[in-house]
Order: C-alpha cells, then structure tokens, then sequence
C-alpha cells in the first residue's frame, strides 16, 4: 500500500448533490483526500425547505443543513466555504479560486447546480423583486413577507406556488401570474393544474393565467410599486418574486471546453468527455439508462441518484445510473409525489377524486405507465415507482378501480399483450 499514493477528489457545489457524494464516499470508505469547494458560507443544504417551511419561519438554518460542517471535518473531508471556482486549468489539473489560491486535482466533480432565470423587462432591477435560490434569497424575502404586504409572483410552478401558499398564510395579499394557459404546465397534466388553482384560489391567492409580464413600475426610493401586463393593467406590489425556471450552471465547464448543451453532458456513470472529471445535479445534460435520450431534470432525487453513480465511478466501480425519476410539492395540506416524465402520454386515467382531497393520475403510453402524480395517496406513489421502472402495460379499468387494491399491481404478472 506505501507506493499507492493518495490522490485529491475535489467536488465545485455545496448543494444536495455534492453533499449526497461526499455522504456516500463516506460510507464506502473512501481513501482519498476529499476538498469541497462551495461558494456560499454553508456546508451542503437541501433547498427544497427554502420556499416551503424555512421560507414560513417553522425550520431553523441548521435543519437545512445535510449533515453539520463537524461531521464532514471528522471523517477528513476538507470544506473550502465562501470561496468560488473561477477556472479550471485541465492541463494542469488546476483550479483557480476567487481568493487567488490554486487547487490541484487528480479527480474532480463538478457540482455546480443552476442559477434562476433572470427577467430584463424595464424595471426588473427595482428594490423589492426578489429571486429564490439560496438562503440569503429566503431570509430576504421572508423579511418582507408580513401581513397586509402585497406579495406577486411572477411564475405558476412549483416554487412560486409553494412561496404563495406559505405567504398567504402569514396573510399576505397573493397574487400569481402565470404566462401558460394552467398552472405547472410543464411538468404536469391539466387535471392536477386544475385541483392547484381551486386549492390557491380557495385560500385567496389571486391566480391569473394566460397573463404575461412586461415590466415593473417604480414607487418611492426606488421600489417596486407595480408588475405591468402585456394586456395592458398593473398589478400593484409591494414585493415581487420571479419564478420563471433556471438556467445550468455551466460557465466553468464551457470555459474549460468541456461539451455543454443545456447542461454539462456525461454519461451513465457521469463521467464528462475527460476522463479526470465528473458531473452531477442539476448541472448535467446526463445518461440516464431509463430514458432513450440525454435529460437534464431538476430534483432532489436526480441530485442524490447521479451522487451514487459518481461515488461508485470514483471507488472503481461499474453502476449505471438507471432510475426513474421523482418530485415532490407541499402547497398547504397537500402532498404532490409525481414519478416518471409524463410528457408524451397518450392516455391520462383518474383514480379517485379531486373533490375527496387525494386522487392520482397516471399516464400511459401505448398502454405503457410512464408516469404518476399522486395527490395525497402515497400509495398510488410507491406503486407507481415500481410499476414506471418496469415499464409495465396496466390495463386503463384496473388503474381507475378503486376496488382492486394498487399494492396488488407490483405482484401481478406482467402482460405481454
């Protein structure tokens, strides 16, 4: 062993997947040097919390944390906070820092995430319009968020959507607006769409759709005062937030020549074209055996998936990254678990109803179930997962039979038919 010398792993990123990888290089008992390089003071942090309860003042800073900075530092992995990743030399096997230091690495894993899509209309640059991304961005907004305040959102998808449905209990005047004909368009069918616009419209959030932003209108000492639409009114507000989707963190592979398209591309073992560097998260255009083409998806389970391949691509290690993949919302007392990609589907079959409060869609594809989005019904989840993973032909009647018992499904034989 004395003639093996150890070698220096370093991961750019301090969000879930970086912290899911250095988690998992733990528990393989990884033996070489680890440096974290984040660009925020926090060691990795989930971000989901930032505009559900974090953002409502029920969670603590600490509770974002993946595990506590002591633990990282006990098992010998370095983390280097505040400081960013401005250049990687490949030749060298270089990094350069915002502080002017200099990293060497024999393994690196490029973890940068996304950062949000920034509006240019006139005005976007007034006091008050606020983006959420970061801690700092949900300690900012949730100073502002307090009674009688006029909150508007710009974006009916997740994030703006959960950000309304924790200000409107604070009781903040909410209003949404949102471009595309129904809410969560894009990632979603429009019988889900249409239970969340009654759930926010019941709560008092004043949801318009088919509504586009052309600006924003200043107020005293240059404050935001106003969203003006394309059809012509203003909406008067006191704060703004701007949910319209984000943008891969690619600069430093771009500058690196690394091939970038919509993400940083590697394979199913995450590696990039050199063989050296590794990506994961949201960050990635990837392989993923599941799926036919390259997909680049923003989630949680995307973060700590590709997390698991990359670690076993650094132990040596051959495990493809083959898994479905799968969201989550909580807007009030409603828990969305989605799982697959239903776009493309052919055929849409309701189990329950939207009027009980839990109910699920599935989505089929030439009687194929390539994805679920289960409303309040975990069952119609868990089942799902296996069921999207084995590609299964299900039968449209069984699906929508609240007689046959989904946990039944798994157990069945397949149909060849």
């Amino acid at each position: 062993m004395a003639n093996k010398q150890k070698e220096t792993t370093v991961i750019i990123g301090g969000g879930h997947a970086a912290g899911a990888l250095l988690t998992t290089l733990q528990q393989k008992n990884y033996q070489h040097e680890v440096i974290l390089v984040g660009e925020e003071p926090h060691p990795p942090y989930q971000r989901p919390p930032l505009s559900k309860n974090y953002l409502a003042g029920e969670a603590d800073q600490e509770s974002l944390y993946l595990k506590p900075r002591s633990v990282y530092e006990n098992a010998g992995h370095h983390l280097r906070l505040g400081v960013r990743a401005e250049q990687i030399d490949r030749d060298n096997k270089t990094i350069r820092l915002s502080d002017q230091s200099t990293l060497k690495y024999d393994r690196l894993v490029l973890a940068t995430g996304s950062h949000v899509r920034r509006l240019t209309a006139p005005g976007a640059d007034l006091k008050g319009i606020h983006y959420l991304h970061d801690i700092a961005d949900s300690d900012s907004l949730r100073e502002q968020l307090v009674p009688g305040k006029r909150l508007v959102i710009v974006g009916g998808g997740y994030i703006g959507l959960e950000v309304a449905a924790s200000a409107i209990k604070k009781g903040v005047h909410v209003t949404v607006l949102e471009a595309a004909e129904r809410l969560m368009q894009r990632v979603t069918g429009p019988e889900i769409s249409a239970f969340f616009y009654a759930k926010h419209s019941g709560a008092g959030v004043d949801v318009r759709l088919n509504t586009a932003v052309t600006g924003f209108e200043a107020g005293g000492q240059g404050y935001v005062s106003g969203v003006t639409l394309a059809s012509g009114g203003t909406v008067p507000a006191d704060i703004v937030l701007v949910s319209v989707g984000v943008v891969p963190e690619t600069a430093l592979a771009e500058a690196a020549g690394l091939p970038c398209d919509d993400g940083i591309i590697v394979d199913e073992f995450t590696r990039t074209e050199d063989p050296a560097i590794l990506a994961i998260g949201d960050c990635t255009r990837h392989r993923n055996l599941f799926f036919e083409k390259t997909q680049r998806l923003e989630s949680v389970a995307n973060a700590v998936d590709q997390a698991r391949t990359a670690a076993a691509t650094l132990m040596g290690e051959k495990k493809p990254y083959d898994s479905p993949p799968w969201f989550w919302s909580n807007q009030y007392d409603v828990r969305l678990q989605m799982v697959g990609l239903s776009q493309n589907h052919d055929q849409r079959v309701l189990r329950g109803s939207p009027e009980d409060k839990w109910f699920a869609v599935f989505y089929l594809r030439e009687s194929h179930l390539i994805a679920v989005d289960a409303v309040n019904l975990p069952v119609a989840f868990m089942v799902g997962k296996t069921l999207v993973q084995q590609r299964r032909k299900v039968h449209s009647e069984i699906l929508s039979d609240p007689d046959i018992e989904l946990k039944s499904l798994v157990s069945a034989p397949q149909t060849s038919s």
